[in-house]
């Protein structure tokens, strides 16, 4: 598993999934492959993902359901875990430890022409009552060129910053650069795995 400084000082708990030797069976089921990592998931959420801008907000009621139609779940309930799936779009992790709540997002060409990280930060705000100078952004491993023709982590950067965030860290880790440690659906022509990312609030 990877650690991010920047959400290591928050009170949160985290994951971002590595490769697993046998690739796609291990990363079907998402709770699975994230409980055997270590990161036990009484309570969660998944977005269903489409590519989109959708973000929604998500609360006990929605315990160990799939959310069609979005990209990005927020929530401001403690121990309700947040689960998106990716290989080579970028995981965006978004925390408010002023207002207590998160958020994560699915943001790889698509979902970054159409703003998803600007439609979450939206989404906490009329929602959780988030400000966006209070959250913290967190951009995981991506696809970077020169292994794709877009920088779209780059945009994402400026998206988050453009919305008034001012705490925005990039890991900074190329997904086809490095197939030992990450699935990449570019690199591996769509025969590959899925990382999972999951997010949660501490009680």
């Amino acid at each position: 598993m990877l650690r991010f400084p920047a959400l290591d000082a928050l009170p949160v708990d985290y994951v971002f999934t590595l490769r697993e030797p046998d690739g796609i069976e291990a990363t079907r089921d998402a709770v699975a492959t994230l409980e055997r990592h270590g990161f036990t998931c009484p309570l969660w959420v998944q977005a269903g993902q489409t590519h989109g801008a959708g973000a929604a907000a998500v609360g006990v009621m929605d315990d160990h359901t799939v959310i069609p139609d979005v990209d990005a779940l927020a929530t401001d309930v403690p121990r309700l875990a947040l689960i998106i799936r990716v290989a080579d779009c970028g995981p965006v992790f978004l925390v408010d430890p002023e207002r207590r709540a998160i958020a994560l997002a699915h943001s790889g060409r698509k979902g970054t022409e159409a703003n998803i990280v600007g439609a979450t930060l939206e989404k906490m705000r009329r929602s959780l009552g988030s400000d966006p100078r209070d959250v913290t952004v967190v951009l995981g491993p991506c696809i970077r060129p020169p292994h794709y023709e877009v920088d779209f982590a780059a945009v994402i950067q400026d998206q988050a910053q453009a919305a008034g965030v001012a705490a925005v860290h990039d890991c900074g880790l190329d997904t086809g650069a490095d197939l030992s440690r990450f699935y990449s659906y570019r690199m591996e022509k769509g025969a590959t795995g899925r990382h999972y990312a999951a997010l949660r609030l501490r009680k």
